[in-house]
């Protein structure tokens, strides 16, 4: 088994509603950031850390996917399609997160492998992380990130004045960043039917097999039209701290 270039799995079948029409044209994972798809960008940074060896499971508008990469058009050498090695899963139209994982088992040969989602960026370093997961001992790596409030934050006292007020803070919460790494075991928590983030993460969770990797770096994820009109702006404007490369 191969512990120093694990597979990466990115679960791409998702349909990207909140993106709105955008997703009808183009699946979200080819959603572009600066005039290159989201999951360029992704692959690159794992590529950055040496980590090159792709798995990506198809689900909606799978086929365009497919057929980009057969077929590329011209890029920044930076993107060049040619650094990675990519194999793809057909995981199906309507299987929930869990289940498109459930769907790769037979793929993955190595102890540990690398997850996320086709939609997330991070200045994260890849090779911490894995190392840090291994020193653990858990099944299951979770990043986790404090993400920004949608809204202002206003505190009140008891006569409802209003004596301090933030705009669009920083949560005190930790919540899910989106990168994983994960021993093979998992694939003893989650079924065909199963939303990754709701029972097996719970089941893991009971038998205290989900670690947390904190990571207090540039984290975005692209869920809306909004997300991606900010990240393709840093992109202009040269303040891609995801850029690690």
């Amino acid at each position: 088994m191969n512990t120093h270039n694990p597979r990466v799995v990115i679960l791409c079948g998702g349909k990207g509603l909140r993106l709105g029409d955008t997703s009808k044209i183009v699946p979200k994972p080819l959603v572009k950031v600066g005039h290159v798809p989201i999951l360029l960008h992704i692959m690159k940074i794992y590529c950055h850390y040496g980590f090159n060896n792709f798995i990506l499971c198809l689900g909606y508008k799978g086929e365009i996917i497919r057929q980009y990469f057969s077929n590329p058009p011209k890029l920044p050498e930076e993107f060049n399609p040619n650094q990675f090695r990519i194999e793809f899963a057909d995981t199906g139209l309507e299987t929930d997160t869990g289940g498109r994982v459930k769907k790769i088992e037979e793929l993955i040969e190595e102890e540990d492998f690398f997850l996320t989602y086709a939609d997330g960026l991070a200045s994260i370093n890849l090779k911490d992380q894995y190392a840090f997961h291994r020193l653990g001992g858990k099944i299951f790596t979770m990043t986790c990130v404090r993400a920004r409030s949608q809204f202002g934050i206003a505190k009140l006292d008891r006569q409802s004045t209003v004596v301090d007020f933030k705009q669009k803070p920083y949560l005190s919460q930790w919540v899910n960043g989106g990168f994983f790494v994960c021993n093979r075991k998992v694939f003893d928590y989650v079924g065909l039917d199963d939303c990754l983030e709701e029972e097996p993460f719970q089941r893991l969770a009971s038998d205290r097999q989900l670690q947390a990797y904190t990571f207090k770096g540039f984290w975005a994820c692209m869920d809306t039209y909004k997300d991606s009109m900010m990240l393709n702006e840093e992109w202009s404007q040269k303040r891609a701290k995801w850029k690690v490369w």
